[in-house]
């Protein structure tokens, strides 16, 4: 199928509104636009680069937390949610109660990540590994009564107080099975020469216009696209989030995705995907930099003024690059020291400027390793 001739589907009268039916994907594709091409290599060459830090940094699980947690906050905002990553990175009964709800979302959006992850080394990226992700995204909290883990029964849409005037109203739900059955053939068809970056970017346009849940369909087409390269091997580990690129750019995002449906222009929506791919990689790649820059400044200088305590205090050190927030209480649990060795810890590490006090209280100090953080953020 060539992207000119490209007819996105119809729209079906329903009895007060249209809702849109899309063509079947699973086919092969070409185009002509030779600025597709050049952003294909160019995303190419960076995602390579920044796989490389997957495969040659030691003790690269560390960091990827860091990048799971961001991903999860910036993929529940597209949808609303207000929790920041300070706030995700806290346990609930710090988190005030107002506050709860959205910090589940992005709870529920970290299990599911690491959740699927874990089973794409047993499971190939399907809908059966969709529907148990979508069940771990929804198990707690606001989307716990909007059938996690199954197929939506009725008819949803995007946008709009009521059906009538919608934005956009998906296909109808006795089409759902059929759709997102031809999207993963078309993920795991090894018969048509479509490139990695393109299956997915058609994959997840398609994931969205299916809208094949009542809820959950941004975030977890989204996280579709992370397990996907995982899955066929383009990264080693999830190293690429592209829900920041789009929360950035959250207009161009939607209406370019809606014009797929509007002007059969696949295209531009395909720029778009591969100009996400280059600039998220290319930011992913600076991060690590500086990463390892940290963590060399920290470990090799700083620590090494500690003396005795060092080994204790790079065990210290190498969980919060997991979680840059911890009090003292955490400590003491973490490493199985007693409370005056824990406060004796975290005070070397804020006299070295690597932990930094955040509360401003005498009692249940937070402490936070706040350069690392700032990575982040």
């Amino acid at each position: 199928m060539d992207f000119k001739k490209y007819k996105a589907g119809s729209f079906r009268q329903q009895r007060r509104y249209q809702c849109f039916i899309p063509t079947e994907i699973n086919t092969g594709w070409t185009w002509s636009d030779p600025k597709i091409n050049t952003l294909l290599a160019e995303a190419n060459r960076k995602l390579g680069e920044l796989n490389a830090y997957s495969l040659g940094v030691p003790d690269i699980d560390y960091f990827i937390s860091m990048h799971v947690i961001k991903e999860a906050t910036t993929s529940s905002r597209i949808e609303g949610t207000q929790t920041n990553i300070g706030e995700a990175l806290l346990k609930r009964i710090d988190i005030e109660p107002e506050k709860r709800d959205d910090w589940q979302e992005v709870q529920n959006y970290i299990k599911a990540m690491n959740n699927a992850i874990g089973k794409l080394e047993k499971l190939p990226l399907s809908t059966r590994l969709l529907k148990e992700t979508h069940r771990t995204l929804l198990s707690k909290g606001r989307g716990a009564s909007k059938l996690p883990g199954e197929y939506r029964r009725s008819q949803n849409w995007i946008g709009g107080a009521t059906i009538n005037d919608a934005t956009f109203v998906p296909p109808p739900h006795d089409e759902v099975d059929r759709l997102m059955g031809d999207l993963e053939n078309f993920l795991h068809n090894e018969t048509i020469e479509v490139p990695h970056l393109i299956r997915i970017a058609i994959a997840h346009y398609q994931f969205e216009t299916i809208h094949p849940f009542l809820d959950g369909n941004g975030r977890l087409g989204r996280l579709m696209i992370t397990l996907y390269l995982v899955s066929d091997g383009l990264l080693a580990k999830p190293t690429l989030y592209l829900s920041d690129y789009f929360d950035k750019n959250r207009g161009f995002y939607y209406d370019n995705l809606s014009r797929i449906r509007t002007s059969n222009d696949l295209g531009q929506w395909i720029k778009f995907f591969l100009s996400a791919v280059i600039e998220t990689s290319t930011t992913g790649i600076e991060t690590f930099d500086r990463i390892l820059r940290l963590r060399k400044d920290v470990e090799d200088k700083k620590l090494a003024t500690i003396g005795k305590r060092w080994s204790k205090a790079k065990a210290l050190l190498n969980a919060l690059y997991s979680n840059p927030s911890v009090k003292p209480a955490d400590v003491e649990k973490l490493l199985d020291v007693a409370p005056a060795t824990a406060n004796r810890l975290i005070q070397d590490l804020v006299s070295l400027d690597i932990l930094r006090e955040v509360t401003g209280g005498k009692r249940n100090r937070r402490f936070v390793f706040w350069e690392y953080m700032q990575l982040f953020e």
